[in-house]
């Protein structure tokens, strides 16, 4: 299916990370749901229905070190963060340490900025092993949404990932999905198309579940942790208009890694 899928299908995931626990699933598919999973898991699998306002209980502190390693996946800017924060982490320590107070640890909320949802969406598919031409790491969702609406722009044949309405397509496991957080949300995603670059509040959750009602994803950063949202979906398994004071479903990205190239 054109250079793009032809070159993927050269890096395949790395043997021995099979997709057990979404066995049913394409490899690509179940792969990168498997990977948003299996931190879902390490977070102490929290769960919420929609758009909550807070977790009934605040996330573990010592998940503090996976938030690093989520910046660690983002090799532009990404360290440079991890390094900072790192230093403030060990800064407070010491203060405590010398102060003679317990040396409790920092809330998880304290390193909730700058935001780390891209970070993680980022590790996620490091992890899977999705090349990174195919999904560039970034800091911020507008840039690797801008990079994969370009690739679908320009050969929507071969676009590892494709763009769709969230209501006229029924999302699957290892899927995108995206809303728009900022204050003049975009009513279509094709109206990206004509501010590429430009900052723009997003976030984007990983779909790992989907059924006639019901839409589940993960996501980072989602009320300081990594979060399994259940979203309302129609009796087609598409997604149903988020409330009108919440940030609205821009676009899903269908995930076609499992396409084989044309011949």
């Amino acid at each position: 299916m054109g250079l793009l899928l032809a070159a993927l299908s050269c890096a395949a995931p790395p043997a021995g990370q099979d997709a057990a626990r979404l066995g049913h699933e394409a490899p690509w598919r179940a792969r990168i749901a498997g990977e948003a999973l299996a931190e879902w898991q390490a977070w102490g699998r929290l769960t919420v229905d929609g758009w909550p306002e807070a977790l009934a209980e605040p996330a573990d502190p010592a998940l503090f070190e996976r938030v690093l390693a989520y910046w660690d996946s983002v090799p532009a800017e990404g360290p440079a963060v991890a390094r900072r924060q790192r230093t403030t982490f060990d800064a407070l320590m010491a203060g405590l340490a010398e102060g003679g107070g317990e040396a409790a640890l920092p809330a998880i909320s304290l390193w909730a900025y700058p935001a780390w949802s891209a970070a993680f969406i980022s590790h996620v598919m490091a992890r899977a092993g999705v090349p990174g031409f195919v999904f560039p790491p970034a800091i911020a969702h507008a840039t690797y949404v801008d990079a994969l609406l370009s690739q679908a722009t320009w050969n929507s044949a071969s676009a590892a990932f494709l763009p769709h309405d969230p209501g006229g397509y029924a999302p699957r496991p290892g899927d995108l999905l995206c809303a728009d957080r900022s204050l003049v949300p975009l009513l279509h995603w094709q109206e990206r198309l004509a501010e590429p670059g430009r900052f723009r509040e997003m976030h984007c959750d990983v779909v790992v579940a989907a059924a006639p009602g019901r839409v589940q994803a993960v996501g980072g950063n989602v009320l300081d942790a990594v979060v399994l949202r259940r979203f309302p979906a129609d009796a087609q398994g598409r997604l149903l208009p988020a409330p009108p004071d919440k940030p609205p479903f821009l676009v899903v990205f269908e995930n076609r890694l499992d396409v084989p190239p044309a011949r």
